[in-house]
């Protein structure tokens, strides 16, 4: 179980991302650079203890020309070794010290847990609350009861919108991929392929709430 602290992070997450997205390729750009701002999203479990994950929802603009971002994060106490391209930076936390953070689809935990979450074996948990299950993310898994098999990134590809981290499974006879969405849309439905998928919300900027899809598993 993770725990939540109220403290402090400098430099902050947002002011971290706003350095971070203009170097993405799903960035979509906009007057004035990016000024993301904390929208929604949830938070997972690392059952070690040692690896915290989210997934942070950010606006960027104002208005109808405002975009969702979707930003899965792992926060560690050490580097992740061989992941200094996937490291949007580092921080201290008011209470754990030093963090390094990186964009989660590189990171082994963050993609297992995702993987965990799809297949029915993980819980979406608050991201503001320890030990605090959010009921506004929900999951279609892969399977009834799932598979109870557990997954290792083989290679990351990027969209347009989207990061697609391709995964083994023991025993499987072909990989999986889990897409997860970058540019998050409202509305929207299951697609041709997809065998699990996770939908969320997130506040635009006028105050109302989306929902729209956060993740997906699809064979190819």
């Amino acid at each position: 179980m993770a725990v939540v602290h109220r403290t402090t992070m400098q430099p902050g997450k947002t002011e971290l991302l706003t350095a971070w997205l203009p170097t993405r390729p799903w960035y979509a750009g906009g007057a004035g650079g990016p000024r993301p701002v904390r929208a929604g999203g949830f938070r997972l479990d690392d059952p070690e203890g040692e690896v915290g994950i989210e997934f942070m929802v950010v606006t960027d603009g104002t208005g109808t020309d405002a975009v969702a971002y979707q930003v899965p994060l792992t926060y560690r106490p050490a580097p992740l070794a061989g992941a200094e391209h996937a490291l949007v930076g580092t921080a201290e936390h008011g209470v754990l010290g030093r963090r390094w953070i990186y964009d989660g689809v590189h990171d082994p935990v963050l993609v297992e847990r995702l993987h965990a979450l799809l297949d029915g074996r993980a819980e979406p948990q608050d991201q503001n609350a320890t030990d605090t299950p959010d009921p506004t993310v929900t999951v279609s898994p892969l399977a009834p009861g799932g598979t109870g098999a557990g997954a290792q990134p083989v290679r990351v590809e990027e969209g347009p919108d989207h990061t697609d981290v391709v995964v083994r499974r023991p025993g499987a006879p072909t990989p999986l991929t889990l897409r997860v969405r970058r540019v998050l849309r409202a509305g929207g439905g299951p697609a041709d392929g997809d065998r699990g998928r996770v939908t969320g919300e997130w506040r635009r900027p006028d105050g109302t709430t989306a929902r729209g899809t956060y993740a997906t598993a699809l064979t190819v």
